[in-house]
């Protein structure tokens, strides 16, 4: 089982601006669903992505981080291009 803060620590590794820009990220496990959900806030502006079990498993393993990259760089996009409530 992943551990959250490892998860959110790969995630900020891989994108370690998110932080230095303002950009906070979040990672919970949604029992629900059996899913990791990713939450990126800046300002009063969220957004969410999820991110499987499985995919989380390989990224944290390093043999894929593709599809959580990609998450993660449109998730920043997004946010980026919002304008401020």
């Amino acid at each position: 089982m992943i551990n959250k803060e490892e998860l959110c620590h790969r995630i900020t590794a891989l994108y370690p601006d998110i932080g230095q820009c303002g950009i906070d990220v979040n990672v919970e496990f949604d029992e629900d669903q059996n899913t990791w959900v990713v939450d990126l806030k800046k300002d009063k502006i969220e957004l969410k992505t999820f991110l499987e079990e499985g995919d989380a498993e390989k990224c944290m393993d390093g043999k894929q981080c593709v599809s959580l990259g990609i998450e993660i760089a449109q998730l920043k996009a997004n946010v980026e291009r919002m304008p401020p409530r």
